[in-house]
């Protein structure tokens, strides 16, 4: 379980303001990546959160939900976006790393220090560690990941009203049996990783499943 023993290193030598950072939605064909920079205070952090946070995909969805109010209410925090035009663009691991710099602007303040889920480091204005699997050793990085877990997740249940049979509310985007079956039917949309090899053979294989822009903003 997470704890605060990766933070306490830096509290001990002054940097008080210390953000965990994570992301969600590298993985999926469609939708956009999320990262969450949060900040907690130790002596103000709720037994629930103390005992509740854990890996994201470790929790339940009602759990996450739980916990993302609690921590809307007791830590601060900072979401950042990198959406679909940017991640075939830029490639999915530079729109991660700029998701997480715009998580941690919207802090409104600049951390002392930041624990980074992962291996590799985004540019940020303070010192950083990456943290391999760090959202099972760190609350704060445990607290990002719930935070863009569920930030992501309602994302998704979004777009799937704007692009109804892809079950998006459900698989949030992956390459799940229904997402694959809707792609046949229904086409490529707008909201599709075109970068992505699956999506990227459908559309060199079939080049008429792609929905316009016009008709799929139309659904």
């Amino acid at each position: 379980m997470p704890d605060f023993d990766l933070e306490r290193v830096h509290w001990e030598a002054g940097r008080t303001c210390v953000a965990g950072i994570d992301e969600a939605g590298r993985g999926p064909w469609a939708g956009p990546v999320v990262a969450a920079a949060v900040v907690l205070d130790a002596d103000e952090l709720s037994v629930d959160l103390r005992q509740g946070l854990d890996d994201s995909k470790k929790l339940s969805a009602a759990k996450r939900d739980t916990l993302y109010d609690l921590l809307r209410d007791q830590a601060r925090i900072g979401v950042g976006i990198a959406e679909v035009d940017e991640i075939d663009t830029r490639n999915i691991l530079q729109a991660t790393l700029a998701a997480m710099a715009r998580a941690v602007r919207k802090l409104n303040v600049i951390p002392d220090q930041a624990l980074v889920d992962g291996t590799q480091p985004p540019i940020l204005p303070c010192p950083l560690d990456c943290i391999v699997k760090g959202d099972g050793r760190s609350l704060s990085i445990a607290a990002a990941s719930v935070i863009a877990k569920v930030s992501r997740d309602r994302l998704m249940a979004d777009l799937a009203r704007l692009h109804p049979g892809y079950g998006w509310e459900r698989n949030a985007g992956y390459g799940t049996a229904e997402h694959r079956d809707a792609l046949a039917h229904l086409g490529v949309t707008p909201e599709h990783r075109r970068s992505f090899a699956p999506i990227r053979k459908m559309l060199r294989d079939n080049p008429g499943d792609a929905q316009d822009i016009d008709s799929a903003e139309t659904l």
